[in-house]
C-alpha cells in the first residue's frame, strides 16, 4: 500500500516505487476516463472504450448525429432482454407474425405468416441473422405497433443514459427522424454486458438456423474468431454506410468499439480489427487503489488520536497508455494538521492522479473512523505544550 509522508500537505510519489494490491472489479464505483488519442481512420464517426473504467481511447465525432441501420437491432434486443429480467416475457413465450412483418423487405430471418415464433428463436433472428421480420414480431408483440415500440425504444434509451437518439421503427429502416451517435450505442453496449450477461452470449454465435435457412453472424469479427471478439451488431444503409459495434475481451479487459460511415464490408472488417488491437496493445488498466483502502494518514490537532487514517470510497482503476506508466504520479492533498472532532466518512482531503497527456483526475479522500476532541484538561495539556516545545 502506499504511503505518504503526514508532516506534509502534499506527498508525491511513482507508483512503480511502491507494490500495489492487484484486484478485480466488474464494475467499479469510479470511472476514470483519458483524452483520446490521435490516431488517423477513415471511419465517419468512431468511438473506443474501456468498457470497466468508462475510459475514452480514441474517439471521432463520437457524439455526432448518425444513422444506426441495423445496429438499431441492439435496442430491440435490449427491450426483449429487459422483460426476460423481469419476468414479464420467457424464452418458451411465442408471438404470431403478422402480414407486415412477414412482407418487411431487406435482411430476414424468414418467418411465415399466421404462425408463431417464440422469443429464443426471434431473438437469434435478430442479433444473428439481422432478420428485420423478426424485428416487427418483436415489436407488435410486446407493445401492439412497431410504432408504440419504437416510442418505448427511445424512453428506455434516455433511461440508461442514450440522450442523443431517437428511434422511429425497430429494425434500423431507413427514416431521417431515426438516428443515434456512436457514444450511445457504446453505453447501450456496455448495458447490455453489465445488465444481460445471461443473454449476451446469443452475440457470438456464428451461425443460426430458421425454417431450415442457415445463416452466419454477420458480425466479421466473430466470423473472422478475432481473438476475444463476442458481440456485438453490423449495420449498414446507403445514408448510414458501413457500421459496427462491437466488443471483445482479453485477460480481463473488455473494449467496446462503435465504428460507422465506411465505405466497404471489407473496410469494416479490417478497421474494426485495426483499432481494436491498437487498443489491446497500446492500453492497459492499472489498478490503484480498492474501496476503503487507507491512502494515508493526516495527523490530528487536540484529538484522542495523533492521526486518522483517509480512505477512498470506490476502487479506483485507471486506463491509460502503456508508454506513460513510469511517469504516473500519485499524490494527496489536505489541510495540515486536521482539528477534531473529526466524524467517519468526512472528507478531510483529495488523491490526485498525474500523468502526461491526461487531464489531472481527483477524487475525495474520507475519514476512516470518528476522533474525538480531546477533553477541557488534554486541550489545555495540548496547547501548553505547543507555546512550550512549538510544533513536533
Amino acid at each position: 500500500m502506499p504511503k505518504f509522508l503526514q508532516t506534509e500537505k502534499i506527498e508525491k510519489m511513482s507508483l512503480l516505487k511502491s507494490p500495489l494490491k492487484l484486484f478485480a472489479s466488474a464494475l467499479l464505483g469510479t470511472l476514470i476516463a483519458l483524452p483520446a488519442h490521435a490516431l488517423e481512420t477513415p471511419a465517419k464517426q468512431v468511438l473506443l472504450i474501456d468498457h470497466d473504467t468508462g475510459a475514452v481511447l480514441f474517439e471521432k465525432n463520437a457524439e455526432e448525429r448518425m444513422y444506426p441501420a441495423s445496429m438499431t437491432k441492439m435496442m430491440t434486443a435490449f427491450m426483449v432482454f429487459k422483460q426476460l429480467k423481469n419476468g414479464t416475457l420467457s424464452l418458451e413465450d411465442s408471438f404470431p407474425v403478422s402480414k407486415k412483418a412477414w412482407k418487411k423487405g431487406g435482411s430476414k430471418m424468414f418467418v411465415e405468416v399466421g404462425k408463431r415464433v417464440n422469443i429464443e428463436d426471434l431473438l437469434r433472428g435478430i442479433i444473428i441473422q439481422s432478420g428485420n421480420d423478426a424485428t416487427i414480431v418483436v415489436a407488435e408483440g410486446i407493445s401492439g405497433s412497431e410504432e408504440s415500440f419504437a416510442k418505448e425504444m427511445t424512453q428506455t434509451a434516455r433511461e440508461i443514459g442514450m440522450f442523443d437518439s431517437q428511434f422511429r421503427n425497430a429494425s434500423g429502416w431507413p427514416d431521417p427522424d431515426h438516428f443515434t451517435s456512436a457514444k450511445d450505442l457504446a453505453i447501450l453496449a456496455s448495458e447490455t454486458i453489465r445488465s444481460y450477461g445471461d443473454y449476451y452470449h446469443i452475440y457470438s454465435e456464428k451461425e443460426f438456423t430458421f425454417s431450415g435457412i442457415k445463416q452466419s453472424n454477420r458480425n466479421p469479427l466473430i466470423r473472422g474468431d478475432f481473438d476475444g471478439a463476442d458481440g456485438l451488431k453490423t449495420g449498414h444503409t446507403e445514408a448510414s454506410g458501413y457500421g459496427l459495434t462491437a466488443s471483445a475481451e482479453r485477460d480481463g479487459r473488455r473494449l467496446i468499439l462503435v465504428i460507422n460511415g465506411l465505405d466497404s464490408q471489407k473496410a469494416r472488417a479490417v478497421e474494426s480489427e485495426r483499432l481494436l488491437s491498437w487498443g489491446f496493445r497500446e492500453w492497459n488498466r492499472y489498478p490503484l487503489f480498492q474501496a476503503g483502502e487507507t491512502v494515508g494518514d493526516a495527523p490530528v490537532w487536540l484529538g484522542q488520536t495523533g492521526t486518522v487514517p483517509m480512505i477512498v470510497k470506490k476502487d479506483i482503476l485507471l486506463t491509460m497508455r502503456r508508454k506513460y506508466r513510469d511517469d504516473l504520479k500519485v499524490s494527496i492533498r489536505y489541510n495540515e494538521p486536521v482539528p477534531a472532532p473529526i466524524a467517519k466518512d468526512s472528507i478531510l482531503g483529495t488523491l490526485v492522479i498525474e500523468a502526461p497527456d491526461m487531464d489531472t483526475i481527483e477524487t475525495p479522500l474520507y475519514a476512516a473512523e470518528d476522533v474525538p476532541q480531546l477533553g477541557m484538561f488534554g486541550r489545555l495539556s495540548a496547547a501548553f505544550e505547543y507555546l512550550l516545545w512549538g510544533e513536533n
